[in-house]
């Protein structure tokens, strides 16, 4: 047992009888965490992810310690307006990933299916839902969802609303852009922005949101970079750090240390050799980072690496700094997750051939309904350029749902097929 699983089931002891206690000793878990990433980082780790993995983890934990400053949202929602008024984006994924952290996931969906959630819904929410009933977490001064891509997001929030009391704005996204569509976002947008100024008791401040569009477009610049430097750097990375990597270009996407760590990244790469008998893979949805089979080959292995995936490269455009509110209506409905399949089937063969990836694999979570009816079409579209494919099922957050077995026969053949280097079937 790690000292993780001991501490969690410390944790899980106290939260009957005791859930305040139990909600103080996570907070002190993630912040040693913190300092334990600042003082005592992982070997091999580069140091632009060991910054990314200390300040993932410190974001999170000061949050949960200063509920006034803290909204929960998905991970799709407008981080950069929230920041200009001193709030900080937990995303109930981000919540449940850490809960997990504490190998308390299984006790939380218990709980929420217990309660009369469905077992068919994803197990970030019925984790999120579960601990929040408990009272562990505090709860936020608001929370903010869209109505894109996940089909669970806005009656979770409602859910958390008639149990735990929290007000949840929600931004409605169509399906496809236009300027009409782009207005109707806009108009939204600005409906929130009062919502905000009574919540935070500050003003809205436009210059302060072009400034965020600004940062976060040089973030941007120094993200695309590194990709581009990775064809011929073999920098390391892990299953956590693709997740991880979320809370830079989605929840806190705009702020001053992004862009920190993005200019350390683009910087570091340049220090690491050319890779030799690499084979680079393109990643689709969730990395299942308890998952031991794929830890052992794609944590840290110089043989194979996850060199892209299509979550944090989900919007790529610069974005319009002059008309900020217009900016974010397009980020959000032009995401390639947003609209039709075709879309994410598209950008993701492009990914796929832009950064040259001998293969590609689609973990297709548990409960995630766009995920596994899409995955066949994507399959079509990379088979069409050549690009060996494979689909896993599994849970990317509940250990339990994971058949080791058969994820290590699988995934192992498809090494196989990228080492003999044999087309796509």
């Amino acid at each position: 047992m790690n000292p993780a699983e001991f501490y969690g089931g410390i944790v899980r002891k106290k939260i009957p009888k005791n859930p305040k206690l139990a909600g103080n000793m996570i907070k002190a878990g993630l912040h040693l965490e913190s300092f334990r990433c600042a003082h005592f980082p992982e070997k091999g780790m580069p140091k632009a992810y060991q910054y990314l993995n200390y300040m993932a983890v410190k974001v999170v934990a000061d949050a949960l310690e200063n509920p006034e400053t803290y909204i929960w949202t998905n991970i799709f929602a407008p981080a950069e307006l929230l920041q200009t008024f001193g709030m900080t984006c937990v995303s109930m994924e981000c919540l449940a990933s850490y809960l997990s952290g504490f190998y308390l996931e299984d006790y939380f969906i218990d709980l929420a299916e217990n309660q009369g959630i469905a077992s068919t819904l994803c197990s970030y929410h019925k984790n999120f839902i579960g601990a929040a009933s408990t009272g562990i977490l505090p709860n936020p001064i608001l929370g903010v969802t869209t109505s894109m891509i996940c089909d669970g997001n806005i009656n979770t929030f409602r859910y958390l609303n008639s149990q735990c009391g929290v007000p949840y704005f929600v931004i409605d996204i169509p399906h496809n852009w236009s300027p009409e569509a782009e207005d109707y976002v806009v108009r939204q947008l600005k409906q929130f922005i009062p919502v905000l100024e009574e919540k935070s008791g500050k003003k809205y401040d436009e210059d302060a949101l072009k400034e965020t569009l600004k940062r976060e477009n040089e973030s941007k610049k120094h993200f695309f970079n590194a990709l581009q430097k990775r064809l011929v750097h073999a920098y390391p990375n892990t299953m956590t750090l693709v997740l991880f990597l979320l809370l830079a270009t989605h929840l806190n996407i705009g702020s001053q240390w992004v862009l920190d760590f993005f200019r350390m990244l683009d910087k570091e790469i340049d220090t690491y050799p050319s890779p030799k008998s690499e084979k680079r893979l393109m990643w689709i949805h969730l990395t299942p980072y308890t998952e031991p089979t794929l830890s052992k080959y794609l944590n840290y292995n110089p043989k194979y690496a996850i060199v892209c995936d299509d979550f944090n490269l989900d919007y790529t455009e610069m974005l319009d700094t002059e008309h900020p509110l217009h900016a974010l209506a397009k980020k959000m409905i032009c995401n390639i997750y947003n609209g039709d399949f075709s879309r994410k089937a598209d950008a993701c063969a492009a990914y796929a051939q832009k950064y040259n990836c001998d293969g590609v694999v689609e973990f297709c979570h548990w409960g995630c309904k766009q995920s596994c009816g899409g995955a066949l079409l994507i399959k079509d579209k990379m088979r069409k350029i050549g690009k060996p494919m494979l689909i896993l099922d599994g849970d990317a957050l509940d250990r339990r749902n994971n058949h080791d077995g058969q994820i290590r026969t699988r995934f192992e053949a498809f090494l196989e097929v990228l080492e003999n280097g044999q087309e796509a079937t």
